[in-house]
């Protein structure tokens, strides 16, 4: 026998999901408009299906589906690319959006794409890293709890709100001294973080602020290497202040 899953996901309006879809890559298999608004969207053996609920609110929506892919990095391209054509930039916030690809402490390599309905697709690859899927516990250093916490909270929850609280604490502590100091991998991890969900939350000031002092921390090349993901992140987040901030 074979199997397979097919998520249904609410919307209040089909065609602005459609376009989305569209600009990803995805082919529209079916549409209808009325008098039940339905449409399935499908690229390669992904497919996804849309009904319309008059009274929905897509700013409250708690739905979404898990895609598992081969290669994460390059549906991450790919899908950056087709929405900086179809919007004339990569939306980072509101509706639509598109995150940062991320290790996970559950054994994924992944990143959360949220539509104009609302529904977040989290897509990701198996990392490697030996977890059986499941939430590895914080460690119990300080700034690395921090970090493990912050990022499940910004970028597995969408709790940006949440990780700012955490992130703030960390910094606050390493700040005063008299207690152990982040490393400088640590440091600058906190701040390029701080930074992205300050640009979530629309602190476009404070988001800059954070990011130029993430990039005043002294590394070694082998501490940029081990940031990579981080530095290509706060690159990219300051090209986007660089046109909003006042």
């Amino acid at each position: 026998m074979t199997e397979k899953t097919i998520p249904l996901l609410p919307c209040q309006t089909i065609q602005p999901v459609v376009d989305f879809y569209s600009a990803l890559g995805f082919e529209i298999t079916f549409l209808q408009r009325s008098p039940n608004p339905y449409a399935v969207v499908e690229r390669g053996d992904v497919e996804l299906q849309f009904f319309g609920m008059k009274k929905y609110e897509p700013a409250a929506s708690i739905s979404g589906c898990y895609v598992l892919t081969d290669d994460v990095e390059a549906m991450h391209s790919a899908f950056r690319a087709g929405l900086k054509a179809a919007y004339g930039r990569i939306p980072a916030r509101g509706l639509p959006r598109i995150g940062p690809v991320k290790d996970m402490s559950y054994g994924v390599r992944q990143f959360l794409m949220t539509d104009p309905a609302g529904n977040t697709i989290r897509i990701g690859q198996p990392n490697g890293s030996g977890s059986d899927g499941h939430h590895q516990p914080p460690p119990k250093e300080p700034y690395a709890r921090a970090l493990h916490l912050a990022v499940t909270f910004a970028d597995s929850k969408q709790d940006p709100e949440a990780a700012a609280k955490v992130l703030d604490h960390a910094l606050k502590e390493a700040e005063a001294g008299g207690g152990a100091s982040p490393t400088a991998v640590q440091l600058y991890r906190l701040l390029v973080l701080r930074g992205d969900v300050a640009q979530r939350l629309d602190d476009i000031e404070e988001a800059g602020g954070l990011l130029r002092r993430a990039a005043a921390v002294e590394l070694t090349e082998a501490e940029r290497a081990e940031v990579d993901d981080d530095r290509e992140r706060a690159a990219e987040l300051l090209e986007s202040l660089r046109h909003e901030e006042p």
